[in-house]
């Protein structure tokens, strides 16, 4: 089973920037298509990018132009740059493959300030 970790979170305040890893185990990696998720208080986890083996990235229309994802297989890490951060962006966030099968990880938490 891979185990996922995230790191990178914490509080910023609006307009800044912060970068996300997520380190996980196993080959697998390489060729799965990796998630960042994301939860705010009494929400549902929704997806918010993702990219594939190829390197494509697809991400939500509100994190479009401010959120970038890559990954590198050498280190079987993916990451989330996210600039321009904003109070509705407060959420715990999580990596996991696009049909989120593998456990969770602890998440990490972003707190945006206005």
């Amino acid at each position: 089973q891979v185990q996922l970790v995230e790191s990178g979170g914490g509080l910023v305040q609006a307009g800044g920037s912060l970068r996300l890893s997520c380190a996980a185990s196993g080959s697998i990696f390489s060729i799965s298509t990796m998630g960042w998720y994301r939860q705010a208080p009494g929400k549902q986890r929704d997806r918010v990018a993702f990219i594939n083996a190829g390197g494509y990235t697809n991400y939500i229309n509100s994190v479009k132009g401010r959120f970038t994802i890559s990954r590198d297989n050498a280190k079987n890490t993916v990451y989330l740059q996210m600039n321009s951060l904003k109070p509705e962006d407060t959420a715990v966030y999580y990596c996991n493959n696009l049909g989120r099968s593998w456990d969770w990880g602890q998440g990490t938490q972003v707190t945006v300030s206005s």
